[in-house]
């Protein structure tokens, strides 16, 4: 497949995950609707034109590693594993259920594809941090207990991605993490920052203000690139750089708007928890051209 084929691909997947999550959220009557809307693009264009996955072998020792740092996304997570074979994409009708395998926030004793259980912001990239390490060691540890194929010291050729949202670096946690990672040289990380500009209740500025962002993991010595996150083309060039710098962790710094692709959900505070009603759905679907996928 040529780079530009990739990228019309990986626009559709973008769009079908929108479609089939807002059917999910409705469904179910809760999630985060502005969340998930914000990182299709970017789980869209990792899960389809970058990981080294396999849905059939999904604890294979040298996968590349996804840590969904921003748990509450978890729908649009679940739609993309869905969508490239992970489970069932008729699953997607439980979640949030009594019982299900597709819980609130991502659980990786439930679920295939999985790597880390998340949903207290802060945590993912503690826990990326320990597994890009890993790997640098020679991949003698992962979270399931799995080893990689490099000798121990050698290390293992995966890499490990982590999403967080950008509320979400005003947790403490994060920034002791992108000190360790910087310490340990771990170019085989890269965190994607998903930067909506908004968190729960209000705008990322008005909370508690994060800019200058990219000079801030600067100084915590990432190589740093802004993106935008909505555009494939400019996401795969992004990932295919990588590492950006030897010996620096990678930032990419992921302009987004939250509620991304429909027009009157994209950049509003209160669609954080909102769940489209029936004919705001009908309306959301319209907008991203009916059919789901």
């Amino acid at each position: 497949m040529d780079r530009d084929q990739l990228v019309r691909e990986l626009r559709q997947r973008a769009l079908d995950i929108r479609r089939r999550n807002l059917v999910l959220l409705n469904r179910a009557g809760k999630g985060h609707t502005g969340a998930d809307l914000s990182a299709a693009d970017i789980l869209a264009t990792l899960y389809f034109g970058v990981l080294r996955v396999d849905p059939r072998n999904p604890r294979a020792p040298d996968r590349d590693r996804f840590i969904l740092s921003k748990g509450h996304a978890s729908g649009a997570l679940y739609t993309t594993l869905a969508f490239a074979g992970f489970f069932p994409v008729e699953e997607l009708d439980t979640f949030m259920r009594p019982e299900s395998r597709l819980s609130g926030h991502p659980a990786r004793t439930k679920l295939p594809g999985v790597e880390a259980s998340t949903g207290p912001l802060g945590h993912g990239l503690p826990i990326a941090v320990g597994c890009a390490l890993a790997a640098r060691l020679g991949g003698a540890a992962s979270l399931d207990g799995t080893a990689g194929s490099g000798a121990a010291g050698n290390g293992a050729p995966w890499r490990t991605f982590v999403l967080t949202g950008d509320g979400e670096l005003q947790e403490g946690s994060n920034w002791e993490a992108a000190m360790a990672a910087a310490h340990f040289k771990l170019d085989n990380l890269t965190v994607i920052v998903d930067r909506n500009g908004l968190q729960l209740g209000d705008r990322t500025e008005c909370t508690l203000a994060l800019e200058p962002l990219a000079d801030k993991w600067r100084a915590f010595g990432w190589a740093v690139r802004e993106v935008n996150g909505h555009d494939p083309a400019e996401l795969l060039d992004a990932f295919d750089a990588l590492p950006l710098e030897p010996g620096r962790p990678n930032c990419l710094i992921a302009h987004t708007h939250k509620g991304h692709g429909v027009s009157f959900i994209e950049d509003q505070p209160e669609w954080h928890h909102r769940i489209p009603t029936g004919d705001e759905l009908a309306a959301a679907l319209r907008e991203l051209g009916e059919g789901v996928a």
